[in-house]
C-alpha cells in the first residue's frame, strides 16, 4: 500500500513540473494572389518557356546529345514560377537536380542552360555540370545538387549567411517528396528553427519520388506537417495553380523576413514525365497521367484565367508559342552548334583560389 501511495506522489510530482504547452503563432492561410494582366501573361510566358525548353532537351537526350541523367520538370512549372515571382533579386534559391526550369525562372538565358546539358563551352556551368549540377551566384542560384537531400543543409548554410550579413535576403530550399525522409532535412529544420534563419522549405511533392507512391514511402504523407516537432510552420498548396503558388509564396515570405524563422510549404504538384529519362514510368497508368494534364495542368489553367480576364486573345497566346518556340529552337541548336570545353578546363575551377 506505501509503495501505492510513492507512485502516486511521484506521478502527480512529475506531471504538476511539465511546463504548459505554449500557444505558438502560425502564419496566417494564404489566399490566391489576384494577379495584373502583366504578371499573368509573364507567368504564362515563363511557364511555357519551361514546358517547351524541357521537351526539347527530352529530344536532345533521345539523340545521344546530353549525357547521363535528365531529369524534365514537365508538370510542376507552377512551382518555380509562383515562388519566384514572390522573392527579391538578392534572396537565394537552390534545389536538386531536377534544376533546368529553376535556372529559366532565375533568369539564365535558355542558350546557357541548354548548352550546358549538351556540355559546351558556353553552358552556365562552362559544360562540366550538365543537366544536374548548374550553378550560377550572378542569379542567385546554387545548384542544381545530384545528392537526395543535399541542397537542405546547404540551403540553410545560406540562410545563415543572410542572417549573418545583416543583407534582408532569404533562401528559397527546394526538394521534393522523396528527398523528405533524408535524416539531414530535420537537423536542419531543427538548426534553422533554433537560430529563426530566413529559410523557406518548399517541398516540391510530385506523388512519386523515383517510382514509389508517397503514400507508400512515408507514414506521413501529409508533408507540410514534417516540421511541426520541430515548430516549423507548414502549409499544403495546390502547386498546380499558379495564383495558390504566388499567394503561398507571399504569405511565406512576409512571415520569413519578420525575422519567425522558417516555414515549410508543401506544393502538390505532378510530373507527367518518368523520374529520369531512363525511367519507363510502369508505377502508373497513363489514364491517371492524361487525367492529370486534362484536368490541373498549369499553363491551361493560366490560359483560361487570362481569356477571362480579357488579357489576351487566343491569337494574342499564339503569337507567346511562337516566341517561346523560337526562343528553344535557338538554344537547341546553339548547343548543338557551340565547341565543348577545351581539355584543360579539367584542371580549372577545381579548388576555390581566394577565400
Amino acid at each position: 500500500m506505501s509503495s501505492g501511495v510513492i507512485f502516486l506522489a511521484r506521478s502527480s510530482t512529475r506531471a504538476s513540473s511539465e511546463p504548459a504547452s505554449p500557444l505558438r503563432e502560425r502564419p496566417p492561410e494564404p489566399k490566391r494572389y489576384k494577379p495584373t494582366s502583366e504578371e499573368l501573361l509573364k507567368w504564362y510566358r515563363d511557364m511555357l518557356l519551361i514546358r517547351r525548353f524541357e521537351e526539347r532537351a527530352g529530344q536532345l537526350y533521345g539523340m545521344g546529345l546530353i549525357g547521363g541523367f535528365c531529369h524534365l520538370y514537365i508538370g510542376q512549372e507552377a512551382v518555380v514560377t509562383g515562388v519566384q515571382a514572390a522573392l527579391n533579386p538578392h534572396d537565394s534559391i537552390i534545389t536538386g537536380y531536377r534544376d533546368h526550369g529553376h535556372m529559366l525562372v532565375a533568369g539564365i538565358e535558355a542558350r546557357a542552360v541548354m548548352a550546358e546539358l549538351t556540355g559546351r563551352q558556353a553552358g552556365i556551368s562552362k559544360g562540366k555540370g550538365g543537366s544536374m549540377h548548374m550553378f550560377s551566384v550572378d542569379h542567385g542560384f546554387y545548384g542544381g545538387h545530384g545528392i537526395v537531400a543535399a541542397q537542405v543543409p546547404l540551403g540553410t548554410g545560406l540562410a545563415f549567411a543572410h542572417k549573418y550579413k545583416g543583407d534582408g535576403g532569404l533562401a528559397v530550399t527546394y526538394f521534393g517528396d522523396g528527398a523528405s525522409n533524408q535524416g539531414q532535412v530535420y537537423e536542419s529544420f531543427n538548426m534553422a528553427e533554433l537560430w529563426k534563419l530566413p529559410v523557406i522549405y518548399v517541398i516540391e511533392n510530385n506523388q512519386y519520388a523515383m517510382g514509389t507512391s508517397v503514400n507508400r514511402a512515408s507514414s506521413e504523407d501529409q508533408l507540410f506537417r514534417r516540421g511541426e516537432s520541430f515548430r516549423v510552420p507548414g502549409i499544403q498548396v495546390d502547386g498546380m495553380d499558379v495564383c495558390a503558388v504566388r499567394g503561398a509564396a507571399q504569405t511565406a515570405t512576409e512571415w520569413v523576413r519578420a525575422g519567425k524563422g522558417p516555414i515549410l510549404l508543401e506544393m502538390k504538384t505532378y510530373r507527367y514525365r518518368g523520374h529520369s529519362m531512363s525511367d519507363p514510368a510502369k508505377y502508373r497508368s497513363r489514364d491517371e497521367v492524361q487525367a492529370m494534364r486534362e484536368k490541373s495542368d498549369c499553363i491551361e489553367a493560366a490560359k483560361r484565367d487570362l481569356l477571362a480576364m480579357g488579357a489576351a486573345t487566343e491569337a494574342s497566346l499564339k503569337d507567346i508559342e511562337k516566341e517561346v518556340r523560337a526562343i528553344v529552337a535557338d538554344a537547341a541548336d546553339f548547343a548543338e552548334t557551340t565547341p565543348e570545353p577545351n581539355p584543360a578546363e579539367l584542371y580549372t575551377d577545381v579548388l576555390v583560389g581566394t577565400y
